[in-house]
């Protein structure tokens, strides 16, 4: 499931030429990392290589019914200790996983797309509808993304949340909150 999750991450980069490689994987039991209890400690513990090197952690629980998160980058020198932060967390059960007949997001997520989501925002991207809504017409910070007023749950076909802004809501954008 993980070479599928990095095979469907390549597929949904290749327009921005970002391609990226499994070169290890660990399985590491400790119940508190799992439900997201001590992200210092863990990411302390596991993470590896240098700034430029992706580390996605695929956690049983995180709070607040996240299906994950990720840190935008930051400048190191000015902030070292931001280095062990670095990196993914993201709930296992929305890892690519389309035959599963299990988990809360069954149907919903489990094509990878969260992993997708979750790296651009450690490339620096926003979600489709931050900034100021529909009085900001690049809320995410590209001009090519219709201004959004919120999230879009669901599949929202059609939904125009800012009718007097030209486009419809990305909603087959990978930074919006559309189902997969």
């Amino acid at each position: 499931m993980i070479k599928d999750t990095i095979f469907h991450m390549n597929w949904d980069w290749h327009a921005a030429n970002v391609t990226f490689n499994l070169v290890q994987a660990d399985w590491t039991l400790a119940p508190e990392w799992a439900d997201d209890q001590d992200e210092y400690g863990m990411k302390k513990a596991l993470r590896k290589g240098t700034y430029k090197d992706l580390n996605l952690y695929f956690l049983r629980y995180l709070g607040g019914g996240s299906l994950g998160y990720c840190y935008y980058p930051v400048d190191i020198k000015q902030n070292p200790d931001r280095m062990v932060l670095d990196g993914c967390s993201q709930r296992s059960d929305t890892v690519y996983n389309p035959n599963s007949d299990e988990g809360p997001w069954r149907d919903r997520f489990d094509l990878g797309r969260t992993a997708t989501h979750e790296v651009g925002h450690w490339m620096g991207l926003k979600h489709t509808f931050e900034g100021y809504g529909c009085n900001d017409p690049v809320g995410d910070g590209l001009s090519d993304t219709p201004a959004e007023d919120g999230p879009g749950w669901g599949c929202p076909v059609g939904r125009d949340s800012c009718p007097n802004q030209p486009g419809l809501d990305a909603i087959h954008n990978f930074m919006s909150y559309s189902d997969e």
